[in-house]
């Protein structure tokens, strides 16, 4: 069956819905999604989807609960409006970082995301650079995991900086540090860094020679920034030349934006699934890039049942 491709948005994004929509040639589908003076949300299909290939594209961002009910209920919506199938496309995947009990008593928030995606009706998850890439599994649907990787590497390659060194923040970015710095055939470096509570991080050591060199400090996300900024001050402090920053999500939350605003790095590269706010668009050292294109062919090759192995890279 020729089915027809759609693509809805929520609130959370709406920019980068469109820049997809450009990329495919396509206009956003048409939906009212609003709240009730309570704050309930309120969602309204306003053209006919029966039988379509539905993508909704919603990050579970900044409010990151709002953002999520809506994405649940736009997918019942489509679902109850007998859609053939339902792509959730979920550029940023909020709760990913609660996907195990690390201590007594505390709930796998991330697999209890992926249950009310999947229990709202949703055939199939498109998303990108996971907190875990376990989170995966936590689905009973499929999931197409996509990386930011190709889009950061295309933008530090054309700068072409000098005596680069790719830094991991800690230990758990080795690998994806690793996959960068091979790439940019830069030598690797790492920051031995113990957490002491919940966005709390301090900065023991480094592993690994920065004196005189370009450090890319690389990461999933930034969220209050205090990892970041220390990491960059450490650098600094054994005699990096400059520091610049990398992450997939922008997530900039209390502090963030003051702590790199005052900090020693150069410039803080970010991709926009998650949108850049007020503030935030007026930094100097933030630079976003966009990753719709990526996203964009990932629907395509969904729609179009081909493989979408390649973009895994």
């Amino acid at each position: 069956m020729n089915r027809e491709l759609k693509i809805f948005s929520g609130n959370a994004n709406p920019a980068l819905a469109h820049e997809i929509c450009t990329y495919l040639g396509q206009k956003l589908g048409a939906a009212t999604v609003s709240s009730f003076s309570d704050g309930e949300i309120r969602v309204k299909v306003d053209e006919n989807v029966r039988g379509a290939d539905v993508f909704v594209v919603q990050s579970t961002c900044q409010p990151v609960n709002d953002s999520l009910l809506e994405l649940l209920i736009i997918i019942d919506a489509l679902k109850r409006s007998s859609a053939n199938r339902i792509t959730a496309v979920i550029p940023y995947f909020g709760y990913g970082r609660q996907d195990r009990k690390d201590q007594p008593r505390v709930p796998i928030s991330a697999k209890l995301v992926a249950d009310l995606i999947s229990t709202a009706g949703a055939d199939r998850v498109l998303t990108m650079d996971l907190h875990a890439g376990q989170i995966q599994g936590f689905f009973n649907v499929p999931v197409d995991h996509l990386y930011a990787l190709p889009v950061l590497l295309d933008y530090i390659t054309k700068k072409k900086i000098s005596d680069l060194v790719v830094v991991s923040p800690d230990a758990g970015g080795v690998e994806r540090a690793r996959a960068f710095a091979k790439r940019l055939q830069a030598n690797l470096a790492i920051i031995d860094k113990r957490r002491e509570g919940p966005n709390q991080a301090q900065i023991m050591n480094i592993i690994g020679d920065v004196q005189g060199k370009s450090v890319m400090l690389l990461d999933d996300m930034i969220d209050t920034a205090g990892t970041i900024v220390q990491g960059a001050q450490a650098c600094a402090d054994k005699g990096a030349r400059e520091v610049w920053a990398a992450c997939t999500h922008a997530v900039l939350s209390g502090p963030a934006l003051d702590r790199i605003t005052k900090s020693c790095l150069s410039q803080v590269v970010v991709t926009n699934t998650i949108p850049l706010r007020g503030k935030e668009q007026a930094c100097p050292q933030l630079h976003q890039l966009s990753v719709a294109p990526l996203l964009g062919e990932a629907i395509r090759r969904i729609h179009e049942d081909e493989s979408v192995s390649s973009l895994f890279a």
